[in-house]
């Protein structure tokens, strides 16, 4: 006797909300990431700028 078997078709990849969630998560957070890598030296810079000035201090000085 003679047994057939049925021929699967390939499984496809299930994408459930959950999994949609933490990839959007994962490339936010790299895309973040990188723009506060990019922007540190300008804010360093700025920081700089800023303390050079005198910071909160000058107010007493500059009415």
């Amino acid at each position: 006797m003679k047994v057939e078997r049925a021929v699967r078709e390939p499984e496809r990849t299930v994408w459930t909300g959950r999994r949609v969630l933490v990839a959007q998560a994962a490339v936010l957070a790299g895309l973040t990431l990188l723009l506060l890598v990019k922007e540190v030296p300008g804010m360093v810079r700025e920081i700089k700028i800023y303390r050079m000035t005198g910071g909160r201090r000058t107010a007493r000085r500059h009415p």
